[in-house]
């Protein structure tokens, strides 16, 4: 019970070796994070331009008469 497994020193000697391992690997591996992600953002606002490009323009929709009754006209019959 007070003994530490296999698995216990695997993982105790990785992260050892994540933060004592040499010449700033911790700070190369967010770099590497930075890096992807901003990759990611890129590609992501291409595919939205080329989205908006490829999309033909919808025509603005008009009305083209007045509507039969108004809501004046509506207000009077009730009163009535």
């Amino acid at each position: 019970m007070g003994s530490f497994s296999i698995w216990h020193w695997l993982i105790v000697g990785g992260v050892a070796l994540l933060l004592f391992g040499g010449k700033g690997k911790i700070s190369d591996i967010m770099g590497d994070v930075a890096k992807g992600i901003k990759a990611f953002k890129k590609g992501m606002s291409e595919d939205e331009q080329t989205e908006t490009a490829q999309r033909p323009a919808e025509p603005i929709k008009t009305i083209d008469h007045q509507a039969a009754t108004t809501v004046d006209k509506a207000a009077d019959a009730r009163k009535v």
